[in-house]
Formats: C-alpha cells, sequence, structure tokens
C-alpha cells in the first residue's frame, strides 16, 4: 500500500484552484490582509475568505486577526511538504528514464 498522507492530499486541494494560488504566489512575497488578497481576484469578499479558510486547513496559510486586520502569512515549511514529494517523484522517473537510456544504449552498441 502507498503511503498515505492526509495532510499532503489537503495541501494538494489547496493547490488546485487558481485563485488560491494567487494568493499563496502573493503571500510567497510577504505578508498580506484580506482585502489586499482580494484586490486582484474577481469575487467577493466572503468568496476569498473561504478560500482562505481551505488555505489555512491544509497548514499552507496562517492568518492573524489585530483589530479588524486579518493578516495572512505563508507556511513555508508545509508548502516544502509538496514540493518535496514532486521531487521524489520526479527523481523516480529521472532514475526510470535514465535506466531506459542505458537499455537502448546497449542495444544499440549490439546492433553496430
Amino acid at each position: 500500500m502507498l503511503n498515505y498522507n492526509v495532510s499532503l492530499d489537503l495541501i494538494f486541494h489547496a493547490l488546485a484552484d487558481p485563485a488560491r494560488r494567487i494568493m499563496v504566489e502573493r503571500l510567497s512575497k510577504g505578508p498580506a490582509s484580506v482585502s489586499e488578497l482580494a484586490e486582484p481576484l474577481a469575487m467577493s469578499l466572503p468568496a476569498v475568505v473561504q478560500h482562505l479558510q481551505v488555505l489555512e486547513a491544509s497548514g499552507l496559510v496562517h492568518s492573524e486577526k489585530v483589530g479588524r486586520v486579518r493578516t495572512c502569512r505563508i507556511e513555508p515549511r508545509v508548502l516544502s511538504t509538496a514540493e518535496q514529494w514532486i521531487s521524489e517523484r520526479r527523481t523516480n522517473w529521472e532514475n526510470h528514464l535514465d535506466r531506459l537510456g542505458d537499455y537502448l544504449d546497449e542495444l544499440s552498441d549490439e546492433t553496430d
């Protein structure tokens, strides 16, 4: 059975939506208020808040309310979890392709 990781599922679910990816992209530059995150998006503030809730549930984003302003920050450690998973898959496929290349080289040498 595969190593099943619920948090990884939540991360990829959160990143599956283009609006949430825009928010993550913005937050990768530094903290931002909910209003700042909503600016480039063509959606209502309540819709933005719902997207932020998905990002927070995945652990990608942490928010803190001070007075009337809710400030969001990215959690780089959580984002690196997804990056590591993708990197491991890429390495695995590169190894497979390297072995295939070696095999094809051997076949080519035999026919020469």
